[in-house]
C-alpha cells in the first residue's frame, strides 16, 4: 500500500493550469484570477465628506462654542455624486452629504449635529450656527486615504468571491484575466445500477455517486461536461471514457477498481497507462489515476475512485478537490492545502483499521466556552464503514485517525480537516 501524501503527490504530478479567458466582472465569482491586481483609481477617489454636514475653513469656527456660536452664510447644497461649482471662502460654508466631493476652499466638516439645522430632509438655509470647532482634516476622507494608486488588491492564484470582486470594482476593474473552470466528466461503472428514483430491480442500488460527484464539482466551482452510466463491459467503459476526453478536462469514474472479478475500469483501461493503487486509507483504499487519451488524440487525466458513496466523498475531499484547485489556477500549494484542519475532540469511541488512516465522516460542533476544543461525532452509528452513505450529509469534517490506531476513546483529541 501507498500513503496517501504519495497517492496525492501521483494524482498533480504533470497536472498544469487550464489556459486563461477575460470575463466582465460580474461573470467572474468562484473563478480564480490569472494576474496580480492593483489598484486603478484610488480609494476615495477624491476628498469627501464622512458626515452630513457643512464644508467649512476649520479656522472660521475655530472659538465656536455653545455660548457663543459661530454665525456662517451657507452657499451651496453638495448632494452625493454632484461636482462642487463654487469655493468656500472665509466667512462661509456649503451644505455637503456623506460622500460628495469636498469643494475647493474648505479642509473640514461641521457635522450637522454641531449646528442649529435639524437632521433630515429640509430646506438650504440662508445661514447657519455652529456650536463646536473642528480641527483641518476633521470628518473628512482625503483622495487615497484606503487605498492608493498602484497597491496591490488580489493576487494571481486567488479564488474570487464576493468580496473580492466588490474590491476590484472599487479600484476600477471592469473585467478580469481568469483561468477557465475546469470541465469534467462523470461515469459511474455497473450493470447494477439504477436511474435515481426508479424502483431498483432485484439485486440493483440507486445510482447515488453520480448525483454526489456532480453536485462536489458543482461546489466546487466546476462545470459538470457530462454525467452517465456505464454497464461492465470494457469496449463500451473505453469508449465512453475516450468520449469524456474529447471535451473535459478532467474525468472521474466511480466503481470497478477494486479486485473483483467485475471491475471493468481496470480491465478498460488494461494498457492505457492508468495506474492502479491500494492506498493506506479506510474508506477509499482501491484508486485509480492517469491520463486518458481520447480518440483525437486530447490527453486529460482521469481519476478512479471506488464505487462505495462514502468511499468516493472522501476520495473526492482529499484527491479531486486537489487536482481541481490546480487545474482552476490556484498553484500547487493551495492545491495540497485545500481544506483547513484543526484539532478537536471525540464525544463517543469507535474502532479503527490499523495500518491505514481512516478519514472518518464526522459532525464537528463548536465549543460553547471560548478557548476549549470544538466537538466531533461520527455521522453514523455504526462508524466510517464506506456503505454508510444515507447519513453522509451530516458530515462536516473528516476526522483523521492515525494508521497506528486501532480504536479511537472517548475524549480523545483527533485532528480533523473540515469540509
Amino acid at each position: 500500500m501507498i500513503t496517501v501524501e504519495d497517492h496525492l503527490s501521483q494524482v498533480l504530478t504533470g497536472a498544469q493550469a487550464l489556459p486563461t479567458e477575460t470575463r466582465p466582472i460580474a461573470d467572474c465569482h468562484g473563478f480564480v484570477l490569472a494576474t496580480d491586481c492593483a489598484a486603478r483609481l484610488a480609494v476615495p477617489p477624491f476628498t469627501n465628506s464622512a458626515m452630513d454636514g457643512f464644508a467649512v475653513i476649520a479656522d472660521d469656527v475655530a472659538a465656536a462654542s455653545k455660548d457663543t456660536p459661530v454665525q456662517l452664510r451657507v452657499t451651496a447644497d453638495i448632494p452625493a455624486g454632484a461636482a462642487p461649482d463654487s469655493e468656500v471662502v472665509a466667512g462661509t460654508a456649503q451644505r455637503i452629504m456623506t460622500g460628495a466631493m469636498l469643494p475647493a476652499g474648505a479642509n473640514a466638516v461641521v457635522p450637522v449635529e454641531l449646528t442649529n439645522i435639524p437632521a433630515g430632509p429640509h430646506e438650504l438655509p440662508e445661514t447657519i450656527e455652529v456650536y463646536e470647532p473642528v480641527t483641518p482634516g476633521r470628518h473628512v476622507r482625503s483622495i487615497g486615504d484606503d487605498v492608493a494608486v498602484g497597491a496591490e488588491i488580489v493576487t494571481a492564484g486567488t479564488r474570487l468571491s464576493a468580496a473580492a470582486l466588490s474590491s476590484l470594482v472599487s479600484v476600477g476593474y471592469g473585467e478580469l484575466e481568469v483561468y477557465r473552470r475546469p470541465r469534467v466528466a462523470v461515469l459511474a461503472t455497473g450493470e447494477e445500477l439504477a436511474e435515481p428514483g426508479e424502483t431498483p430491480a432485484p439485486g440493483h442500488i440507486p445510482d447515488s455517486n453520480t448525483t454526489l460527484v456532480a453536485g462536489l464539482l458543482r461546489e466546487a466551482d466546476c462545470e459538470v461536461a457530462r454525467v452517465a452510466r456505464t454497464g461492465d463491459t470494457p469496449a463500451d467503459l473505453f469508449a465512453a471514457l475516450q468520449d469524456a476526453a474529447a471535451s473535459a478536462d478532467l474525468v472521474i469514474t466511480t466503481g470497478g477498481v477494486s479486485a473483483g472479478a467485475y471491475d471493468v475500469v481496470k480491465e478498460a483501461t488494461a494498457g492505457a497507462g492508468i495506474t492502479f493503487s491500494k492506498v493506506a486509507m479506510q474508506p477509499g483504499k482501491p484508486q485509480g489515476h492517469g491520463l486518458i487519451e481520447a480518440a483525437n488524440g486530447r490527453r486529460v487525466p482521469m481519476l478512479c475512485l471506488p464505487g462505495n458513496p462514502v468511499s468516493v466523498f472522501v476520495s473526492f475531499q482529499m484527491f479531486a478537490r486537489p487536482i481541481l484547485a490546480l487545474l482552476a489556477g490556484q498553484g500547487l500549494a493551495a492545491a495540497t492545502h485545500i481544506h483547513a484542519r484543526r484539532m478537536a475532540t471525540t464525544t463517543v469511541g469507535w474502532k479503527a483499521p490499523a495500518g491505514r488512516r481512516q478519514l472518518a465522516p464526522v459532525r464537528l460542533t463548536e465549543a460553547e466556552r471560548p478557548g476549549d476544543l470544538p466537538t466531533i461525532i461520527p455521522t453514523h452509528r455504526l462508524g466510517s464503514g464506506s456503505h454508510l452513505v444515507a447519513s453522509l450529509h451530516k458530515a462536516n469534517a473528516l476526522a483523521v485517525v492515525p494508521e497506528e490506531t486501532d480504536e479511537v476513546a472517548p475524549w480523545d483529541v483527533l485532528e480533523v480537516i473540515e469540509l
